[in-house]
């Protein structure tokens, strides 16, 4: 879905989320998306992935008016792949610093904006510099290639997956959430099984990734960051066995990241934090701790 000649060297940030982040606490991960966006800019948000996106927008509305961002969050909704064609809609990216996709179906998502005008304009916001977040399946739809359906609750089944393409905002990874809650290791390991080249990266609620410029992130919030690096792989059933079978796989990687941790999505290892980035993070908690006692 995106345009190769752009997709190829982004500039602006994505924040992934694994869902269910903080919209009442510290609101960590929601401060970071409101940071990013600034004090001059727009943040447009997006409920198309939702069957029933009523309350959706409102819930933000309250979190996001809480930091500062009151007047500025605006509602991009889109109920049919018609309505992303909208000139209106179009326009209001181009006023927007940022664009947050909310939770629900990510196929939604794809199906619905995939290759219009209002794609057009979340690439081109992007590519200058823009933030791009994503929460739950707005996680998922991201990557080049996402992640639709699995079991989740035992061990994986040759065939019990469904993958389908994304918005490719991301590539070379791809994305499953609420990870660690719904017990998604194995279907993550389905994923990387059928194509190792790619890194699978689980992200648990209330845990995001920051991608910078498509090539490292760091993790943020209260749970943990798993990445599946199958590139080793000497051996898996996935391709000879009935699809009734549980999966084998040999000699996968695994890293398990907190908050703080950095990771080099080209090298495919942990990185440690520069010193200027760890006083970056640590000013900006100290900005977040006193922000929510001036909000108590």
């Amino acid at each position: 879905m995106p345009h190769e000649d752009h997709a190829s060297s982004p500039v602006g940030t994505l924040i992934i989320i694994g869902g269910h982040e903080d919209k009442d606490g510290r609101k960590t991960i929601l401060r970071e998306v409101a940071r990013r966006v600034g004090k001059d800019g727009n943040l447009a948000v997006t409920t198309v992935a939702s069957h029933e996106p009523e309350g959706y927008f409102e819930g933000y509305q309250k979190a996001f008016g809480d930091l500062g961002l009151d007047g500025r969050l605006v509602e991009l909704p889109i109920a049919s792949r018609l309505e992303a064609s909208d000139e209106a809609k179009v326009r209001l990216l181009g006023d927007a610093r940022g664009v947050f996709f909310t939770g629900g179906d990510q196929l939604k998502i794809t199906s619905q904006i995939g290759d219009t005008p209002v794609y057009c304009g979340i690439e081109a916001l992007y590519r200058r510099g823009g933030v791009i977040a994503g929460t739950s399946a707005g996680a998922s739809a991201l990557c080049e290639t996402m992640l639709v359906r699995g079991s989740g609750d035992e061990s994986y089944r040759i065939g019990d997956l469904d993958m389908a393409p994304g918005l490719g905002l991301i590539k070379d990874v791809i994305i499953d959430q609420h990870f660690a809650e719904r017990g998604r290791m194995g279907r993550l390991l389905g994923a990387v099984a059928q194509n190792p080249r790619v890194l699978g990266i689980g992200i648990d609620e209330d845990t995001a990734i920051v991608v910078e410029r498509g090539t490292s992130f760091r993790v943020l919030g209260s749970g943990a960051v798993y990445v599946v690096d199958g590139s080793g792989v000497t051996h898996s059933n996935i391709a000879e066995e009935r699809k009734d079978r549980p999966l084998s796989i040999y000699d996968v990687k695994l890293h398990v990241l907190s908050h703080g941790d950095a990771f080099d999505l080209r090298e495919r290892r942990p990185g440690e934090v520069s010193r200027q980035e760890a006083v970056e993070v640590q000013v900006k908690e100290a900005e977040a701790r006193e922000a929510e006692a001036k909000e108590r």
